[in-house]
């Protein structure tokens, strides 16, 4: 048996997740062990173990335990499996360690070197330009922060860029997104292998789909990944306020698939409300320890423009939205527009708007690794905030609808790794941060699902043959069990996109 073969039954599996309460009750003759029997893609019958007789394509799930296929609901595709090729700085202690660290990536074909996974937030000292300068020399260097919200460049680079040099070397939200595009703009036969490359590992994860938030017009991108019929994962992919019109003129609906396996398909409009934490760009009503309050990049009468233009189309909206300035400016925009929709981070949400997720139908899409990563940035520069940091047990308790994501590269795109830091709140030693926050592994499980903590994907008959086989019990899994989670099989629509 090996990848692409399509299975017409799972044989002796556990049922894991939504659904195993809904089948026969375990008794001493099949141990609560089922076999699953699939047809056209979908779940055609569950049965205790042996009591129907195999036929066709048997995966011997060997007591393992079965859950719907994964979703990361928030994915840079293209950036994720690019940096995945770059030279990383993460480890670095400060300015002149990261700029030394970045000379070890070698310099591309157009004479540019690129790292990746700079984290200023807590150096000791900050960046400048004259500090890469003496470091990198004449050869145009980019070192781009995790939350990709800003990039440390020489003075070569940003000759190279045309962009009038500043002091720290930094720049910042739209300026460092059109600068990406160019860093991310490879060959081709680069792209389609960095991109083979990450979706396979996706699937050996038990990823069954992304949502593409790319900041680029990605429809062509995936006519083109459709047309060499590859990727082992279905996809939405979101466009951005300046491709509304395209979107529009190609009559495309959110859910509107491109090609007719629906593999891949429309989703939303994506829109950047404000920037990061980690670049101190994130629109606060307290300002941060280093200064400001950040920035919206909208007004909400301009939000609540594109909110009804493109829900006129038949386009739902998502609004990136870190800080609690800018997250009361989406929820107030999409009240305003009488429209659900849904916003993209969350970080910091004041408690007063916390009940209006659930209220006005809007999904709260979030990352809880960054909880963990971020948990010394909130100490040192949200300290004087008043607003509820990573607040995902009380978004489900107020009613909301929540959905779980790595925003890879900034996060590892592995659910399970998402799902311990939303379960635990810890990934070490170091002791969970803010354990009042966490949610159960049920809810956890749900909102790594398609439909959502509200609406998960189920193991029943007429659901989709989009499937994962396990090691573990994720209900019950330990710290450990869950963030290393042996995935033993991937199925697609019945067919196997990876097999350990």
């Amino acid at each position: 048996m090996r990848r692409g073969d399509r299975v017409d039954v799972i044989a002796g599996v556990r049922i894991g997740g939504e659904g195993r309460e809904l089948l026969a009750h375990p008794d001493v003759d099949h141990d609560g062990v089922y076999d699953v029997w699939l047809e056209d893609g979908r779940i055609a019958d569950i049965a205790p173990a042996g009591a129907l007789r195999h036929r066709g394509v048997v995966l011997d799930g060997a007591g393992g335990w079965l859950v719907p296929g994964l979703w990361d609901h928030h994915v840079h595709t293209l950036q994720w499996a690019l940096s995945r090729t770059r030279h990383s700085v993460g480890a670095a202690r400060d300015a002149r360690d990261a700029a030394t660290r970045a000379l070890d990536a070698p310099p591309r074909s157009d004479g540019r070197r690129i790292a990746v996974d700079m984290r200023d937030g807590l150096w000791p000292d900050g960046t400048s330009l004259a500090l890469l300068d003496e470091v990198a020399g004449s050869v145009p260097t980019y070192v781009v922060n995790a939350d990709l919200h800003s990039i440390w460049m020489n003075s070569a680079a940003f000759a190279r860029e045309g962009v009038a040099p500043v002091p720290s070397g930094l720049v910042r939200e739209g300026t460092a997104f059109a600068i990406s595009g160019v860093l991310n703009a490879v060959p081709a036969d680069d792209e389609d292998a960095a991109m083979d490359r990450a979706l396979a590992d996706a699937a050996e994860r038990g990823i069954v789909g992304v949502q593409d938030l790319e900041f680029a017009w990605n429809a062509d991108r995936w006519r083109h990944r459709l047309s060499r019929g590859v990727d082992p994962v279905r996809v939405r992919f979101d466009a951005r306020p300046a491709d509304l019109h395209r979107v529009i003129a190609e009559e495309l609906a959110t859910g509107d698939a491109l090609d007719g396996s629906e593999r891949i398909a429309f989703g939303m409009l994506k829109i950047v409300g404000d920037g990061s934490l980690g670049t101190r760009t994130a629109a606060t009503s307290a300002p941060y320890r280093s200064g400001g309050t950040g920035e919206a990049g909208f007004s909400v009468a301009d939000l609540v423009d594109l909110v009804v233009r493109a829900a006129g189309a038949g386009i739902a909206t998502t609004i990136h939205a870190i800080g609690d300035v800018a997250n009361r400016m989406a929820l107030d925009a999409f009240a305003a527009a009488d429209v659900p929709g849904r916003i993209e981070h969350a970080q910091l949400v004041a408690r007063t708007d916390l009940p209006r997720f659930a209220r006005l139908g809007v999904t709260a899409s979030v990352q809880p690794e960054h909880a963990l990563d971020d948990r010394d940035l909130v100490a040192s520069e949200w300290d004087a905030q008043t607003a509820v940091a990573y607040p995902l047990r009380e978004l489900e308790e107020a009613g909301a609808a929540i959905l779980l994501g790595s925003d890879a590269p900034v996060s590892p795109l592995d659910p399970w790794v998402q799902m311990a830091a939303a379960v635990f709140r810890a990934r070490d030693e170091e002791g969970a941060w803010r354990p009042e926050q966490a949610i159960g592994a049920r809810t956890a499980l749900a909102a790594s699902t398609d439909g959502g903590s509200l609406d998960g994907a189920r193991v029943l008959p007429g659901e989709l043959a989009d499937l994962v086989l396990v090691a573990h019990d994720p209900l019950t899994a330990t710290r450990e069990q869950l963030r290393g989670m042996p995935v033993h099989a991937t199925l697609l629509g019945g067919a196997l996109t990876h097999l350990a």
